[in-house]
């Protein structure tokens, strides 16, 4: 009897606890370095969105902007311009002006999810309301 009650102890111990799915956002260049491939995101996020005619709402979960020479101004960096275009649950970012091959730049995605529990501000040590995001690096 004390074996099957720590048995199921056990159970709703690990039970009870989940794991939450971390997603892998990649990025990667394609067309001879002209636009840059987003995947990774949830599909029905991107479809939602898609239908949406306006950048504004691309811009709300993903900008590319030109990497400064000092890095701590990454925040004052104006968005580099372009259009998207989504096709099997892929984004697709061209820029109205080619990608320079001796310039970094970032994809900043935000993570709405994020920060939204408890634990995950005591974690963070961020404060409520704040924009949680993630910056890739790539450079053609």
């Amino acid at each position: 009897m004390k074996i099957f009650i720590s048995i199921l102890l056990v159970l709703m111990i690990f039970g009870c606890s989940s794991k939450p799915d971390s997603r892998v956002i990649s990025i990667r260049l394609i067309n001879n370095k002209k636009a840059l491939q987003i995947k990774g995101f949830d599909a029905a996020v991107i479809n939602d969105i898609a239908r949406d005619s306006s950048t504004e709402a691309w811009q709300a979960l993903m900008l590319v902007y030109r990497m400064p020479a000092d890095t701590d101004l990454k925040n004052l960096q104006p968005v580099q311009p372009g259009c998207y275009t989504v096709s099997n649950n892929v984004i697709v970012f061209t820029p109205d002006t080619a990608f320079a091959t001796q310039q970094s730049y970032f994809l900043r995605y935000y993570d709405f999810d994020k920060g939204t529990t408890l634990t995950d501000l005591i974690k963070s040590r961020s404060k409520p309301g704040a924009l949680h995001y993630s910056d890739l690096i790539f450079k053609p």
